[in-house]
This record gives structure tokens, C-alpha cells and sequence, in this order.
């Protein structure tokens, strides 16, 4: 209630971008707090045996996660990792340093709890980010989401994502290729099939065919089912670790008349087609590589749907905005109660458990 009744309007009274800059500014400086970390996870974190993973070696506490582009810089990681969250996606990172498209890049739609961006990969580089992780103390799970540069022709893609990659890797339990943001021309040509595997192989050749840590491919929504099947077949003939779906959507109806931005819409009109997406892909990957479902979760119930249809991890971002830095705490009680509801003994044993083959 703190939040939606005098934090939220005063957010929200200002341009999207702006409140994020003010967010992220009073979170970066307010490390310097004494005990601000350990005052935060007191409030924030829901711990629960029940709600921890192991997945690919890796520890989970809990299943939500903070989607890429809300730490874009790599700055907030070390705050925003005691909020609630079982681990934080940095970036979008690209081998070099760019400032993004023009503002204003940012849009809210309150009505239907929506954005839309065209942000453009705004972010400080990988010489950078690896600068900043260097002198980072790391308390938790975080991934690494590499893209490609603006500048960088698509014939050179690879050689962009694997000097990201070799720079920041080292700082990260899983690594993320993003192929399907809508906003650097022509990145998602990289999702048709050929693209996709000449992609994957020029990332393995360049890393002896041994990438260090779990390597997924994050995919738009605006693919056929029939693309995505054939990409995700892709993922496990070329031994991708996993897979994030979905990214922003390009398809804009469900706004209505509500005079939509150019750019990539996230929130609660693409949780249908990102739930739809993660029951595919549950189906069709049949347990051998895991899913983190993203689009649209706000509450513990989309949260459970999304696992059910076949999401190991979630993750938010635009839901997070909306309802607030209390959203992981409720997603995780609200999980947790079901796990124990229906006597289970670990989160694990949902995943799937609705989707009919």
C-alpha cells in the first residue's frame, strides 16, 4: 500500500526513463548505507527450502528473477540482489558502448499495466561492465545478457557477441545471447535457422567448443509456432544450455486505441503468447535443457501458470514496475504455499504440471 499510494505517483508523475534514473540512482548510492543490504533482505526476501533449485550447478533460492534491461549498467546488481529476487539478469551489454536510440524511448500504459521500448541497447560497453564487475561483490545468482552492437554489421555478429562474452563471463553463473530485442536493426534475423546455427557455431568455435558456463538464447514472441519449434530444435542439436522466452512483442492490437509507440511492448498483453510459448517449448525440449518464462507475470497466479505450463525460473520486469518492490515477496509466499498445498516437496515438482501433450 506504501507504494501504490506515494511512491507510485510520484514515479509515475514523471517520464518513464527519468523515475528509472531516480530508482537507480537512489540504489547505487544507498549502498553506502550501513546495514542497508542486510535492512533490505529482511524486508524483501521470502526464504523457503521449498522454493530452491539447482539447476545446471547452479544454487537458485527461489524461482523469480529480474529480467535484463532494469540493470542495464551493472550497478544496481549488488542492491537489487537483496530485494526478493532469487537472481538478476545484467544488461543488455554490448561489445561496445552506445547510448541508446533517442529519447523519449520509454512509454507507460497503465490501463493494460504495459510498456513500450525502444531503448536501443543504451549501455556502457563491455570494456565497462567488466571494469565495474571487477570491483563488485557478488552475493548471488547473476546472469550476464550479451547483445550486439548497433554499429557492428550482422556478418560480424559473432566476433561482437564473443568479445562480450570472453569479458564478462568470468563475473557470471549463466550467459545470455539475445537475438530477439526489436530494437537494433535487423538483430532478429539472427532467430531464422541457418542464422541461428552459424551464430551458435561461431560463439562454440570461438570457445573450444567448452563455454564455461550455462549459455542460453533468448527468442521474440513474433516468431511463428512452427519458427520457434524449429529454433528450439536447433537449441538442443547444438547443446544450447537453455532458453528465455519471451522478449517484447512487436504486435500492438491488444492496445487498442490507445495510439501505440513504435517499439517493443512488454507487460500484461504479452503474457498469453509468452505462456503459450513456454507450454511449446515444455513440450518440444521434454525436460532435457531448461525454460525461464518471462512477458506479462504481476502476481503470484501468472507466475504459477507460467511453471506449470513448463517455466523452471521466471523472471519480471514491467510487472515489477506496476505493482512494486514487494511483487517477488508476494510471487515467492504465494508459490510456496501451493508447493506446500498440493505436497510437494520442492518448486521443481510444478514445473510442468499443467501442461497437457
Amino acid at each position: 500500500m506504501f507504494y501504490h499510494q506515494l511512491i507510485k505517483p510520484i514515479l509515475f508523475h514523471l517520464d518513464p526513463e527519468s523515475a528509472h534514473h531516480l530508482v537507480a540512482t537512489f540504489l547505487s548510492l544507498s549502498k553506502k548505507i550501513p546495514f542497508f543490504h542486510k535492512t533490505l533482505s529482511a524486508i524483501f526476501q521470502f526464504s523457503s527450502k521449498r522454493l530452491e533449485q539447482t539447476i545446471q550447478g547452479i544454487l537458485f533460492p527461489n524461482p523469480v528473477g529480474l529480467a535484463a534491461g532494469f540493470d542495464k549498467t551493472t550497478e544496481l546488481f549488488p542492491t537489487m540482489i537483496h530485494m526478493g529476487f532469487g537472481f538478476i539478469e545484467i544488461g543488455t551489454i554490448t561489445a561496445k558502448a552506445q547510448p541508446g536510440n533517442e529519447k523519449p524511448r520509454l512509454f507507460r500504459y497503465p490501463k493494460v499495466k504495459a510498456l513500450i521500448n525502444r531503448m536501443g541497447f543504451n549501455n556502457p560497453g563491455a570494456d565497462q561492465a567488466e571494469i565495474q564487475l571487477k570491483n563488485q561483490q557478488k552475493l548471488g545468482v547473476r546472469g550476464i545478457n550479451a547483445g550486439k552492437s548497433k554499429v557492428t554489421a550482422l556478418e560480424d555478429a559473432v566476433g561482437d557477441y564473443v568479445y562480450t562474452l570472453k569479458k564478462l563471463v568470468p563475473f557470471g553463473d549463466y550467459a545470455v545471447i539475445n537475438i530477439s530485442s526489436p530494437n537494433t536493426p535487423g538483430l532478429r534475423s539472427l532467430q531464422t535457422k541457418q542464422s541461428l546455427i552459424d551464430l551458435i557455431q561461431g560463439i562454440q568455435k570461438e570457445f573450444q567448443n567448452s563455454f564455461p558456463i550455462p549459455l542460453y538464447l533468448k527468442f521474440a514472441p513474433d516468431l511463428t509456432e512452427e519458427e520457434l519449434i524449429e529454433n528450439l530444435k536447433v537449441c538442443l542439436e547444438y547443446k544450447i544450455s537453455g532458453v528465455i522466452l519471451t522478449n517484447t512483442t512487436l504486435d500492438k492490437q491488444s492496445l487498442g486505441e490507445l495510439n501505440p509507440e513504435e517499439g517493443g511492448l512488454s507487460g500484461g498483453p504479452l503474457f498469453q503468447k509468452s505462456l503459450r510459448f513456454v507450454s511449446l517449448a515444455y513440450q518440444t525440449l521434454q525436460g532435457k535443457i531448461p525454460i525461464i518464462g518471462v512477458g506479462g507475470i504481476d502476481s503470484g497466479e501468472k507466475a504459477l501458470q507460467m511453471m506449470e505450463m513448463g517455466a523452471n525460473l521466471i523472471q519480471i520486469y514491467t510487472g515489477y514496475i506496476y505493482e512494486g518492490p514487494f511483487l517477488p515477496y508476494q510471487i515467492c509466499s504465494y508459490l510456496d504455499k501451493v508447493v506446500k498445498d498440493r505436497g510437494y516437496q520442492t518448486i521443481s515438482e510444478l514445473v510442468g504440471s499443467g501442461n497437457s501433450k
